[in-house]
């Protein structure tokens, strides 16, 4: 399986509005969870979510592509 990298946000049983909504209920779900914690929880945050995605992905090889993606400073997403 290859990593996805086409926008893929949706909302289960209902019809995508526009390409980009439920992403953008995402990242203001993201944003508002990380409201008011220090620099150490918002760390421990993203760790957990982090762990609970790859998880969910559970192919080590869409996980290999996404570290080795998200850690180039050089490749656009």
């Amino acid at each position: 399986m290859q990593l996805n990298l086409q926008a893929n946000f949706h909302h289960a049983a209902q019809p995508s509005l526009r390409d980009y909504s439920a992403g953008d209920d995402f990242y203001q779900m993201l944003i508002d969870a990380h409201r008011d914690l220090n620099e150490a929880d918002s760390a421990a945050l993203n760790a957990k979510l982090i762990l609970l995605l790859a998880n969910h992905i559970g192919d080590i090889e869409v996980l290999k592509q996404a570290l080795s993606l998200a850690g180039s400073s050089t490749q656009a997403i």
